[in-house]
């Protein structure tokens, strides 16, 4: 019975594994037949690494059962998921590009298959992608629907709309010297592309970018960050059954995998992360001359003046950092400049607003995320504690390791070579430099990376204009944050160190697309001008025909110069 008990037990957890009897307590016995008062062990054998699992012996009674003191230990080898290395990438890119060089991908039709069934999947599997985004950020349901959910599905009838008119080719016009011709710029998919996405919103940011490569008919492969472990699977899941698999694949994993596909060909590389990561990115690339488009970050200033609707502008600063995933956004505010006047009054309002979104203790509110991970926890207990910092607190500060959450925080004045004022936060802690004029905020701005966005609030339409005309940014504006990046008719993408290139809407289109140049000529119109033997005559007429002007063509037709 005993035997009966733990086998059924065993093989519930390890139904392929096959047991093996060894010795224990002293007492050797066969895998079935245990007489009363023996203890015994498995010992579970497949071929991969082996994990010891322990559990208590049992010794049968007149009563019942009852512990021993030495333990059952079930030696069992666990098997290792297949590594996913250089040759197994090779692979994988040599069967997507098969079905890339059928040209399966380039038909109108297929495209819109794949968007269509990309939009099912999000219409189908809302829940399960906010649940996901639960798992990996603690991120509110509202959150995850307004900052990822809809915004794939907006950047999905946007191409569904207008994709008819993008693939159309574009008219040019033609010059004197090639008539009679007609000319056109045709939009071709480069290919098979890779898309490495990141994880503080790993849903829009590894769907957005597969929709434009889709739209533009490429194959491609997508892989998602392993920091979002629960959102990395389920769009590995998602993709396997809502799309076509001979030209759209998943490959999850960390540094090895993305190692490997990094050794690869591509057409493209779409990388979204640190510039760290980047310059890696960017340096496998070479080695093909591949393209690439990075998508960074940087620390994103907000400008604000006093003449402003402080409740309106401190809503909207709130909601481009603390509401924005807590601060974990590429494009969130990540420190606020006024002048030393102004300070006191939009610290007060922040205070009121802050308390008003999130309650007395923001670390009960279940309307912000947590922390990614502890190791980005701990980087910003880092920002927080460094010495002639953690004194500049004037609201927050309060952390809780165990769920990985930090409260909002405002600091006040922290010293410019701190490095929270160095580094890109990434996180709930808010910086607020004071200046004697806001026009002393260009230089303090302009002495650091050039940021994926910059903010202003002001009703000053001079401030307005040279803040414009005198900050580099990826993208910029004014009386608000963050929602730039949800115009249509806007491209996102960085400058210098926030990153290169840019996508979204018609823009990712083209990013994924190769602009070939086409002429037309009929074999009318040959004129002996272009070819030897080249004249004093040729050369005149030629000039004239350059230049444009009728007179001096006239001139050159009948033999004679204006010289």
């Amino acid at each position: 019975m005993i035997s009966a008990t733990i086998l059924s037990f065993t093989h519930s957890l390890f139904p392929s594994w096959r047991a093996s009897p060894s010795s224990s307590c002293g007492t050797t016995d066969s895998a079935v037949g245990f007489g009363a008062n023996r203890a015994f062990s498995y010992r579970f054998t497949r071929k991969s690494n082996q994990t010891r699992v322990s559990f208590p012996k049992l010794i049968r009674t007149s009563s019942g059962f009852r512990s021993c003191s030495a333990t059952l230990s079930l030696i069992v080898e666990v098997e290792e998921k297949p590594k996913f290395d250089a040759d197994k990438a090779a692979l994988l890119v040599k069967e997507v590009r098969k079905s890339f060089n059928s040209g399966k991908t380039r038909s109108y039709e297929w495209r819109v298959s794949q968007l269509k069934s990309i939009e099912k999947m999000v219409e189908e599997k809302e829940m399960e992608i906010t649940e996901a985004l639960y798992k990996d950020l603690s991120k509110p349901a509202f959150e995850a629907f307004i900052s990822e959910i809809s915004q794939v599905k907006s950047s999905c009838k946007l191409a569904l709309k207008e994709l008819s008119s993008w693939m159309i080719p574009e008219k040019v016009k033609t010059s004197l010297t090639t008539y009679p011709s007609s000319a056109e710029i045709v939009s071709e998919p480069l290919g098979v592309v890779l898309v490495i996405s990141t994880w503080n919103f790993p849903f829009l940011l590894s769907l957005d970018p597969v929709i434009g490569a889709i739209s533009a008919g490429n194959a491609v492969v997508l892989k998602p960050s392993e920091i979002a472990p629960a959102t990395s699977l389920l769009l590995s899941n998602l993709v396997q059954e809502y799309l076509d698999n001979s030209a759209i694949r998943v490959v999850e994993g960390a540094v090895d995998e993305t190692t490997a596909l990094l050794a690869q060909k591509w057409d493209k590389i779409l990388y979204t992360g640190s510039a760290r990561v980047a310059r890696i990115v960017m340096a496998a690339a070479a080695k093909h001359l591949t393209p690439v488009i990075l998508e960074l970050g940087g620390k994103c200033p907000a400008v604000v003046d006093s003449n402003i609707d402080i409740q309106v502008a401190v809503r909207r600063i709130i909601a481009g950092k603390w509401a924005c995933n807590n601060g974990q956004a590429c494009i969130g505010v990540d420190y606020i400049i006024t002048t030393n006047a102004f300070a006191p009054k939009l610290i007060h309002s922040l205070r009121h607003g802050l308390e008003q979104f999130f309650g007395k203790d923001p670390m009960k509110s279940k309307d912000i995320s947590r922390i990614v991970s502890s190791s980005h926890f701990a980087r910003l207990v880092k920002l927080l504690d460094e010495e002639n910092v953690s004194d500049k607190v004037v609201f927050g500060g309060q952390r809780d390791e165990n769920q990985l959450k930090i409260a909002p925080t405002i600091l006040l004045d922290v010293p410019e070579d701190s490095l929270i004022m160095q580094e890109e936060i990434f996180g709930p802690l808010m910086p607020i430099y004071t200046v004697e004029n806001l026009e002393d905020s260009f230089e303090v701005i302009n002495s650091k990376q050039k940021p994926l966005a910059a903010y202003l609030f002001t009703n000053d339409e001079q401030l307005k204009k040279d803040f414009v005309q005198n900050i580099s940014s990826g993208g910029m504006l004014i009386n608000d944050t963050i929602i730039h990046v949800a115009t249509e008719g806007l491209p996102f993408g960085g400058v210098g160190e926030s990153g290169m290139g840019s996508y979204h809407g018609k823009f990712s289109f083209d990013a994924f697309s190769h602009k070939k140049a086409v002429l037309y000529r009929s074999f009318a119109g040959d004129t002996s001008i272009r070819y030897p033997p080249y004249t004093p005559e040729k050369q005149r007429l030629l000039k004239a025909l350059i230049s444009g002007n009728i007179i001096s063509i006239i001139l050159a037709l009948i033999g004679w110069s204006r010289d």
